[in-house]
């Protein structure tokens, strides 16, 4: 049975929510020629099939998230053995090693990296959950990388639940949402939680990123909930 959601003032059943997933598939030149199976059921978007890299993963949960209508995704996808001639380990290290000292943000003399079978280990500390994540995505997007253990700790200086809570809401400014009044910011030991209500699933994802970039926050406890009607 398909469920009606009304997001941003337009209906849309798990039909239509499926056709927009696939829309924003089909013009995102990262997935060309990839064949996924997409299927939604009340809002949630589940995505199978086989992909050639970690990157056509990202690029598929990237294309469901921006579409109208989705609550949640579920990553089904399977990364399929790189074809043609592999990169050896050492290749696959200096590669990494090299791109990180190229990327100003990314802090690279606090990051090791050790490589085996094509999976790649991301060792030592950073101060923002943001620089973790952008050592991940990079290395997951290079060629020879089968997978990648993200063991990076966020060791940031002292925080406060009002800087966090100041950047959930320059981050819903930014997307023309509403103010965070509504969302309860807790911070303790470097962990910050989220308690609410938000009206999309974009809303709710600007929120999570905004965190990233905040001093003090290493991990997130995510408790808000889609509520389209509030």
């Amino acid at each position: 049975m398909e469920v009606t959601l009304m997001l941003n003032q337009t209906w849309m059943n798990d039909a239509q929510v499926r056709e927009d997933v696939l829309r924003e598939m089909r013009l995102d030149s990262r997935l060309k020629g990839v064949e996924i199976g997409v299927a939604v059921s009340d809002g949630t978007v589940t995505l199978t099939g086989g992909v050639g890299s970690t990157t056509e993963t990202l690029a598929a949960l990237e294309a469901a998230s921006r579409s109208g209508g989705v609550f949640e995704v579920v990553n089904n996808l399977k990364t399929d053995a790189v074809a043609g001639m592999p990169r050896t380990d050492v290749d696959i290290a200096r590669a990494v090693g090299q791109a990180f000292e190229w990327d100003a943000l990314i802090p690279h003399p606090r990051i090791q990296v050790a490589v085996s079978n094509g999976w790649v280990a991301l060792h030592g500390s950073v101060d923002l959950l943001r620089e973790r994540e952008d050592a991940e995505r990079m290395v997951r997007r290079m060629e020879g990388v089968r997978g990648v253990y993200n063991l990076i700790e966020v060791s940031p200086p002292e925080a406060r639940a009002e800087n966090v809570r100041e950047a959930i809401g320059a981050a819903l400014k930014r997307h023309a949402e509403r103010e965070a009044e509504g969302i309860d910011v807790s911070l303790k030991e470097g962990t910050a939680s989220l308690a609410g209500k938000v009206h999309t699933w974009a809303e709710k994802q600007a929120i999570l990123g905004a965190l990233k970039y905040a001093p003090g926050v290493e991990r997130v406890n995510d408790q808000l909930s889609i509520d389209p009607y509030f």
